[in-house]
């Protein structure tokens, strides 16, 4: 059967029949007020964000089907967080700490792109790019807080599937927010002093040599190539290359 689509982007659960999509589907005879209402309940959790919306109309039976896209996990975590960006290094650096609740909602947003069996299992997926952005999940690194969530911890919030925060819980979100980046600020801090003392103590030094002390003294990456002076240009013709670099090519 012949079937057309229109695609619009619309703010999460404010979807009308106003322009973009009351025209665009008006010569398709669809109850244009019933696909509305379908598109603002799939689309409610997205409040605030502009998500793309497909909806695809069979021209004869006008029956038809509502798909949303979304964006990437790591979009809606940064959301969630007001972050901007992740960690430099996740590994050793925390920038914020997101609440089960708004891993749930994040996870009830990209269900149908995650491949969690059940909401558990995408809750944990979830918990999974927390990870790899230096964000904790109720003040444990995650691993901890899988561990959690497989020992029945947030099973009454994963089977409610509670999304909101209390005012309270917002403060305690935000301060600790604010203590994890003071953290960060002093641990940059550190880095830059003992760096700066390697590369002074190591002045006129071949570039190679300062970088490989750096890492021996165990200097992140971002610092390193933050804080290292750049590679002299390249010798002139006729001039000797400077040791510990290769000659020019041709």
């Amino acid at each position: 059967m012949p079937k057309q689509s229109v695609q619009v982007l619309i703010e999460g659960g404010k979807a009308t029949a106003a322009p973009p999509l009351g025209p665009a589907l008006g010569p398709m005879g669809v109850n244009i007020g019933e696909v509305v209402a379908q598109i603002n309940t799939k689309t409610a959790a997205f409040k605030g964000m502009q998500v793309p919306v497909n909806v695809t109309i069979d021209t004869v039976t006008k029956a038809f089907e509502i798909s949303v896209g979304t964006p990437p996990t790591s979009q809606l975590i940064f959301k969630e967080t007001n972050l901007k960006k992740g960690a430099h290094n996740p590994a050793t650096e925390k920038v914020a700490d997101i609440r089960i609740e708004q891993v749930i909602k994040v996870a009830l947003m990209k269900q149908d792109a995650l491949l969690g069996k059940d909401m558990k299992g995408m809750v944990k997926e979830v918990i999974g790019t927390c990870c790899s952005m230096g964000v904790l999940v109720n003040g444990m690194v995650a691993t901890e807080a899988i561990v959690a969530v497989n020992e029945g911890k947030f099973d009454k919030e994963i089977s409610e599937e509670k999304t909101e925060l209390s005012d309270a819980e917002l403060q305690e979100q935000a301060e600790e927010k604010k203590k994890l980046q003071a953290e960060i600020e002093a641990r940059r801090a550190e880095f830059t002093v003992k760096a700066n003392d390697i590369i002074n103590k190591m002045k006129g030094k071949d570039r190679s040599a300062i970088k490989h002390k750096l890492i021996e003294a165990e200097i992140p990456k971002e610092f390193i190539e933050e804080l290292l002076p750049a590679e002299d240009a390249a010798p002139a013709e006729g001039e000797a290359p400077v040791e510990g670099e290769a000659p020019k090519a041709e």
